[in-house]
């Protein structure tokens, strides 16, 4: 048979399941998830092979409107890999939150318009609709808002009708030889993937206290066979995010790294030793020098 594949593109607002989504189609965590926005920073590809069809989805940060509390170097980092992801892609899947339809949503429509790649609308969390009867409605209103390749009702986190939008991506597939060996997961390394737990940890635990402006550095990551020895850099902005980020007698930080070390166990199927450091650097979220020193850079 002749093999296919294709790069598909998922965008959307921030906070709309865009990681999720991508979690449930590969069937394990490659982005990490929170409810707070602007929980995805990078570009993370997740690589889906299914007998001669490689789909290679790439999860995005949400596009989002540039206030003024929202226009710091790291926010513009965030829309830029956004839009880059939707250069020379296959398909691209634009998530929108049930029968919601915001200013931000329209930012992203309207960054769709000059793209030639076929658009499948994704409307998640249908699961929670009060009123499922105000669903078909709505769906006929906003596919007139763009000649959509296709509109499919999902819930990311359950799993519903996740398979039909599958089907929908698998159309537009080119044919071709496979980019990535059929057992790779994900294009980032095990030392990002790291990163990104503790910093997911962080979220869940703080979203409501620590401002986004956080971010986590790995400074070793040794692989011993049975053992790796991680060391993670939390770095913060101001001196009182650092101590309620450590918490009273340092409970809260040894709260977040147990979490974070049991989840780097399952992914890499070892023992891991977890050191967690916690520095003041101000205003690394607004200087582009530091952002790339700290690994926000374009692929």
């Amino acid at each position: 048979m002749t093999q296919t594949c294709g790069f598909v593109a998922i965008v959307g607002r921030p906070n709309v399941g865009k990681s999720t989504l991508m979690n449930r189609i590969l069937g394990q965590k490659v982005s990490i998830t929170s409810r707070r926005p602007q929980t995805t920073r990078h570009q993370v590809m997740g690589i889906k092979t299914e007998d001669d069809a490689q789909f290679i989805y790439v999860d995005t940060p949400g596009i989002h409107i540039q206030t003024r509390d929202r226009n710091k170097a790291i926010n513009r980092f965030m829309n830029q890999a956004a839009s880059q992801a939707l250069r020379d892609v296959d398909c691209v899947v634009f998530i929108v939150d049930r029968t919601r339809w915001s200013d931000e949503d329209q930012v992203v429509l309207e960054r769709l318009e000059h793209v030639k790649a076929p658009v499948i609308l994704a409307v998640n969390k249908v699961d929670r609709l009060q009123d499922k009867r105000a669903l078909l409605p709505w769906l006929d209103s906003v596919g007139a808002r763009r000649d959509f390749a296709a509109i499919v009702p999902v819930s990311a986190k359950h799993g519903t009708n996740v398979p039909e939008l599958e089907a929908e991506v698998a159309k537009h597939l080119s044919e071709g030889p496979h980019h990535f060996p059929d057992d790779q997961i994900t294009d980032k390394s095990q030392r990002f993937l790291a990163a990104e737990l503790v910093r997911e940890k962080i979220m869940r635990q703080l979203g409501d206290e620590l401002p986004y402006q956080m971010t986590v550095e790995i400074e070793e990551f040794r692989d011993e066979g049975k053992v790796v020895h991680i060391s993670a850099l939390i770095l913060v902005e101001r001196a009182g995010q650092k101590k309620i980020l450590i918490g009273e007698n340092g409970e809260r930080i040894k709260t977040i790294g147990r979490e974070a070390r049991l989840e780097m166990e399952r992914l890499l199927d070892a023992k891991v030793m977890l050191n967690l450091w916690v520095k003041v650097k101000r205003g690394w979220s607004d200087n582009e020098r530091a952002l790339k020193s700290l690994g926000y850079h374009l692929d």
